[in-house]
Parts: C-alpha cells; structure tokens; sequence
C-alpha cells in the first residue's frame, strides 16, 4: 500500500543532496504523531525477528517541470509518495499528514494538495515485472580473492556477478520480516540504468535503478512492489513504479 501526496512548491529546484535525504526523516516524524508508539519502535527494533524496517518513500517529483541539465528541477504540481507492506504503518502516515499542510523536504516547502491511497496490484499470476525510479543499492560480501572481509561498504551494481543472488536474498528477507511466503525468485533482471549515488544521514549510497521480472506467491509480491527493492529502502532507494 501507499499514500501518494500531491504537493505544490515555488522552488525551482531541489539540491541534490537533499532529493532523497530528508524523506526517512519525514517518515518517523508523521509517525511521531500518527502512531508514536509504532514509530518509536521502528526506529529502536525495527519489525519482525529481522528487524528491518518496512517502509520507503520515492524522490519528490514534478513530471511538468522541464529538465535542466546538472539540477533536479521542481516548482508546481508534483508528487512524493510513501509506503509500507505494514496497514499500520500506513494508517500512521495517514494521520500524521492529516495533521500537516506543509511538507519540509530539506528546506524546501511541498505544500500538500491532497493525499491518495494506492493499493498494489493483484499479481494473481505470481509474476511481477516491477522497475525502479530511484537506485536499487545491495551491499555485496566484502570479501577479497582469499575469502578475508576487507570492507563492510562494498557496494555491488546489478550488472556485476555477485548482485542478483545478494538481491534475491534480500526479497527473501524482506518476505520473512513480513511473515508472508519467502520462496520468491528473481527471473531476470531486465534493464539497467546508470550508476548513480545519493545522498544520506552520512555519506552517500551508490547503485543503479533497475527492472526485474520476480516470481512468487501474489501476497509476496503486493509485500515487495510496497516496500521497494533492495536494501536502503527507508533512504528511498529501490522505489518502485507504481
């Protein structure tokens, strides 16, 4: 499930560093006063025996605002959405942004227009071909050519080798926070954008937006297409096109 805001701002542009950055902040500060007690927990424990945290949240965007070359424009009508496979984590969105008119993103004031509700396909198939908008990114094993762990931030890109095992790992992961079916496999992974990196609390996380045609029961597929695909999702990584 996901709420999707529609918002209206006079500014121009968003700074890089601030299109994915302020959003997980947003998110437990709607919490803080649609579910505190929810929202509290989230941020200490995480959910489930995994303790992940089931939500994400998209990149403001303004689909009428002409592209501009090395900025990430805005200003007028746009979008940012929220989600979460958990109804109550949704449900605590909701009255947290009943409450709000205006959304700080970064500096940047998204006055709020309306907010939908969306729910997630059927895949009564069991088959999904979901692609993301923003960088799905996947930490990889860190090991060297001896089997020795040398870092802890070894990013890996969908088109390297160890990627799509690491990915599926996660989708099983995810299933498993949730308690939903977990045998969930990637078909393929069929299209690659380019590497980009973003902004967060600290540092910035690299990887690439991707689409790829996963297999599994509908419930875990309607769990995945709400939470988004790989790991950072709370960061607005992985978020996936409705």
């Amino acid at each position: 499930m996901r709420l999707r805001v529609a918002v209206h701002t006079r500014a121009p542009s968003l700074q890089w560093r601030e299109v994915l950055r302020p959003g997980r902040g947003l998110v437990y500060e709607l919490l803080s006063f649609g579910a505190p007690e929810l929202g509290a927990r989230l941020h200490e424990h995480g959910w489930g025996k995994t303790g992940m945290v089931p939500f994400g949240h998209s990149a403001p965007t303004f689909p009428s605002t002409p592209r501009k070359r090395r900025q990430y424009t805005a200003g007028g009508t746009g979008v940012v959405e929220f989600a979460s496979p958990v109804p109550e984590i949704i449900e605590g969105l909701a009255k947290g942004l009943a409450r709000e008119h205006v959304l700080d993103w970064g500096g940047t004031a998204l006055r709020i227009q309306k907010v939908d509700v969306v729910a997630p396909p059927d895949f009564a198939s069991g088959k999904a071909v979901l692609r993301t908008s923003t960088p799905v990114v996947m930490k990889g094993s860190g090991h060297n050519e001896h089997g020795e762990r040398t870092t802890r931030q070894a990013w890996v890109l969908p088109t390297e080798p160890e990627f799509p095992a690491y990915f599926e790992g996660n989708l099983r992961r995810k299933a498993q926070t949730i308690g939903v079916d977990p045998e969930v496999s990637v078909q393929a992974i069929t299209w690659v954008g380019p590497k980009r990196s973003f902004a967060v609390s600290q540092g910035h996380k690299p990887g690439a937006a991707l689409e790829a045609e996963i297999h599994g029961a509908p419930e875990t597929l309607r769990c995945i297409w709400s939470w988004g695909l790989g790991q950072a999702n709370s960061a607005g990584f992985g978020w996936v096109i409705a």
